[in-house]
C-alpha cells in the first residue's frame, strides 16, 4: 500500500507535537524524589532514587507517546481511494467474424512472418476494442450459421479473452452464412432500445453460401431497425482457395458493397495487414464516441486507531504515577 495514498484531513493539529519540547527538557529530572532526605540512610535513599528515576523515564515516555498519538488522531489520517466510473457512450457494436475453414489460409504478413487470416483478424479486432472503452461491444462468430460468443458488454477484458477463442472449428456447421450473421447481430442490437447508434462490423473472406436468409434481405431488415452494417472483405489476391482460378471468386464484392450501401455504411477490401488496420481505423473515426469518465474519490479514516493508542499511553502514564508516588514523612 503506497504511502502516497495517505494524507491528513486537518494537518495543523500536528503542531501540537511542539508539546514534546518541554517534555524532553524534563527528561533529566524524571521521577519523583523523597521530600525529606535522611543522611543516615543515604545508601538506601540512593537506591530508591534509582528506582524512581526509572519509573519517571517510563512515565515521560508514555506521556510523549500520548502527545504523538493524540496529534496524529486530531490531524485525521486518511487513505484515499479513487476509482473511475465509465458511462456507456450509447454506441453499441456487434463484431460478426467469419470462422470458416478458409480463414486458416496464411496469406498475410504480420510482424515479419506469414500468419493466418483469422489470427490477423483477431489482433486487429482486439486493438479496435481497446480504442473504444466506452462502447458496448458484442461478438458473433459465424460459419455455416452464426454463434453468440459474447453478449453486448462493457466488460472488455472479458471480451478480449473471448476474441482469442474465436478460431475455425471443424465441429461447427461449415459454410459462410452472411445473411444469417447479419440477422442474428441485428436481433441482438434491437434489444438495446437506449442506444443512440447501433452498428455491425461484418468481417469475412467468402461469399454467402449458407443460411435461409439472403444478405440483401438481412441488410434491408437492419436498415429498418436503424442499424449500419460495415463490411470488410479479407484476403490477398494470391491466397485464393484451392480449385478457384479467379481470386475474385472468393468474395461476392457486389453483395458486400450493396449491404453497406443499403445500411448507410461502408465497404472495405483488406488485401494486406495494413489494409485491415486502416479499415478498422476508418470505422473508428466514422463512429467516433465522446468518452466520458467520472473519477470518484472516497476517504477511509484511521484516526480511531491513534485515539486508542493515545488513550492506552495516557493510562500507562497515570498508572506509573499511582504506583510510584513521591515518598513523604510518615
Amino acid at each position: 500500500m503506497p504511502l502516497t495514498d495517505f494524507s491528513f484531513a486537518q494537518p495543523w493539529w500536528l503542531l501540537t507535537l511542539l508539546a514534546l519540547i518541554p517534555i524532553a527538557l524534563l527528561r533529566n529530572r524524571s521521577g519523583s524524589r523523597g521530600n525529606i532526605t535522611f543522611s543516615s540512610l543515604s545508601l538506601l535513599a540512593s537506591l530508591g532514587t534509582t528506582q524512581r528515576d526509572l519509573a519517571g523515564r517510563f512515565s515521560l515516555a508514555f506521556l510523549s507517546l500520548c502527545v504523538i498519538f493524540s496529534a496524529i488522531s486530531l490531524a485525521r489520517p486518511q487513505k484515499q481511494n479513487s476509482h473511475t466510473e465509465r458511462k456507456a457512450s450509447g454506441i453499441d457494436i456487434i463484431l460478426a467474424m467469419d470462422v470458416s475453414f478458409s480463414m486458416e489460409i496464411a496469406d498475410f504478413q504480420y510482424e515479419g512472418r506469414w500468419v493466418q487470416r483469422d489470427k490477423i483478424s483477431r489482433e486487429v479486432v482486439k486493438e479496435f476494442i481497446k480504442q473504444r472503452p466506452n462502447d458496448r461491444i458484442g461478438l458473433i462468430p459465424f460459419a455455416g450459421q452464426p454463434y453468440q460468443e459474447s453478449p453486448i458488454t462493457l466488460e472488455h477484458d472479458w471480451l478480449l479473452g473471448k476474441i482469442d477463442s474465436v478460431t475455425p472449428n471443424r465441429d461447427l456447421s461449415q459454410g459462410t452464412a452472411i445473411g444469417s450473421a447479419i440477422s442474428a447481430s441485428a436481433i441482438r442490437l434491437d434489444k438495446r432500445k437506449d442506444s443512440k447508434s447501433r452498428i455491425i462490423i461484418l468481417l469475412t473472406d467468402g461469399s454467402n453460401n449458407s443460411g435461409k436468409l439472403s444478405p440483401i434481405q438481412a441488410a434491408e431488415a437492419a436498415k429498418t431497425l436503424g442499424i449500419k452494417v460495415y463490411t470488410v472483405a479479407i484476403g490477398t489476391e494470391g491466397g485464393r482457395l484451392a480449385g478457384q482460378q479467379n481470386p475474385a471468386q472468393e468474395f461476392d464484392t457486389e453483395t458486400l458493397e450493396e449491404i453497406a450501401r443499403i445500411t448507410d455504411a461502408e465497404y472495405y477490401r483488406a488485401k494486406s495487414a495494413n489494409d485491415l488496420v486502416a479499415a478498422f481505423q476508418t470505422i473508428d473515426q466514422l463512429e467516433k464516441t465522446e468518452r466520458t469518465q467520472k473519477v470518484v474519490t472516497t476517504y477511509e479514516d484511521f484516526h480511531h486507531i491513534f485515539t486508542a493508542l493515545a488513550t492506552l499511553s495516557l493510562l500507562g502514564h497515570i498508572l506509573i504515577l499511582i504506583l510510584h508516588r513521591p515518598a513523604g514523612p510518615e
